[in-house]
């Protein structure tokens, strides 16, 4: 997400930290990079000269110069633009109205419309709202019956709606079904096109009309660069649009449609879709994505993924294990290994992570940590209970035995039994209270931590 300007202003940051004090050339130079690097993200330009002048002209104040640490203090200054940029505050959907809350989607086709209808419904049922899904594109083949299945998939309703049917008709008569079924939310998944054209504009005006909805979100595509802006500018035109959802952004390095459509439309950025999975769908907070940006990670959101995903009770109990002193076994390791992936896996984590965390576990590949953990517990559940209570019986046959049951070489289980031990070993320095013990260690495998 957004790695290739990421990668640049961290380079930039650096520079910066190391200056003693700031001239007005230096800056120049900051800026010169911090622009190249937007531009290359496939931000909009107006956008770019708007925040280098803000930038610029807050670098050259006197609550910078006259700073200790100037070069802090710049990166602060960029961070609060950066947050100003993308929305300043996180700005939750509109739910006190009447029921049914209507919701409208709009976009292109392609953009993930449908799809992130789906993820809308599943985050609202976690907050025990009663979700309708209603399909009115009856010009792409299937597109209906994507929505019904993804609606089955989440345990959530969806209107029957049909092909042959007029979106206006779809409309008039999925709003009369969720005020007599008592629903508190209509999600209604409109038709895209391949691009913008009066036909689209005139239909979407005339449901936005019929429907009255509460809230109009346009679902954009973030790898579409400086065509998301135009794209924008034309919805945003049409229709009064009350917020913004981005998806995609996993899939592009460069997501600079996240610094543009906001600024473009006025409208705040109030979902992103991080991931192809139902539940890859985050609600936008500004200040955390602009640290995210800047190297300095997103703990907040970490934490949060970890109250909603984690068993905090199975936490619990391994944490008290490891502090009564008790053996560590490899039910345990597989324990923390299925916490992991439930959490999105290695990739969403060191996503989140702050740069000098990451950058200490080196260039390992997010997608082949993953493929480890799962490996990991394939190996761990062609053991037998005994062998996960008391790893030092395994021995040569039983290796061959239990790589033979997971379908991999031996090396592998050796691997897996040499990675254990050292987590045992830091286990038992917790247990015995050894943190500086345990630091130290740390810091001479990787020599770069503080």
């Amino acid at each position: 997400m957004l790695e290739n300007l990421s990668t640049r202003l961290q380079g930039v940051i650096k520079n910066l930290r190391g200056q003693a004090r700031l001239s007005e050339e230096n800056i120049a130079d900051a800026m010169r990079e911090v622009r190249m690097a937007l531009l290359e993200a496939d931000v909009a330009l107006p956008v770019v000269k708007d925040f280098i002048a803000q930038v610029k002209e807050r670098a050259q104040g006197r609550e910078v110069l006259s700073s200790l640490t100037p070069g802090q203090a710049v990166i602060q200054v960029v961070h609060e633009e950066l947050t100003k940029l993308m929305g300043e505050q996180n700005a939750a959907l509109n739910l006190a109205a009447v029921p049914p809350v209507v919701i409208l989607m709009a976009g292109l086709q392609g953009s993930g419309k449908t799809t992130t209808s789906g993820k809308l419904a599943r985050l609202l049922k976690e907050q025990k709202k009663k979700v309708l899904l209603v399909s009115a594109d009856v010009y792409r083949p299937a597109a209906i019956e994507q929505l019904k299945t993804l609606a089955k998939q989440l345990d959530v309703d969806c209107y029957d709606s049909n092909a042959q049917q007029k979106p206006s008709l779809i409309a008039q008569e999925s709003l009369q079904f969720a005020k007599k079924y008592f629903y508190d939310v209509v999600i209604f998944d409109t038709a895209g096109r391949l691009g913008i054209d009066q036909q689209m504009m005139d239909e979407i005006k005339q449901l936005h009309q019929l429907l009255q909805p509460t809230e109009t979100l346009f679902v954009v595509d973030a790898m579409l660069g400086q065509d998301a802006v135009n794209t924008a500018r034309a919805f945003g035109d049409a229709l009064p649009l009350t917020g913004i959802i981005l998806t995609k952004l996993d899939g592009d390095a460069r997501g600079g449609a996240a610094l543009s459509v906001r600024q473009i439309t006025g409208k705040p950025i109030k979902y992103i879709g991080v991931s192809e999975k139902v539940d890859g769908l985050e609600p936008f907070h500004p200040e955390r994505m602009a640290s995210r940006v800047l190297g300095m990670g997103d703990v907040l959101s970490l934490i949060e993924q970890a109250q909603k995903n984690v068993d905090m009770e199975e936490a619990k109990k391994l944490a008290d294990k490891v502090k009564s002193g008790k053996n560590f076994d490899l039910e345990d390791f597989k324990a923390q290994m299925v916490q992991m992936r439930k959490m999105g896996g290695m990739g969403a984590l060191m996503d989140k992570l702050p740069s000098q965390m990451t950058g200490m576990a080196g260039k390992i590949n997010p997608d082949d940590g993953d493929k480890a953990i799962k490996r990991i517990e394939g190996i761990i559940n062609s053991m037998t209970p005994m062998e996960r209570r008391k790893p030092e019986i395994i021995k040569a046959t039983r290796k061959r035995r239990i790589a033979m049951g997971a379908g991999v070489q031996v090396q592998e289980v050796n691997r897996l039994l040499n990675q254990f031990e050292e987590t045992q070993k830091m286990m038992k320095m917790f247990s015995k209270g050894g943190m500086g013990k345990l630091m130290r260690t740390m810091q001479g495998k990787f020599p770069g931590m503080r």
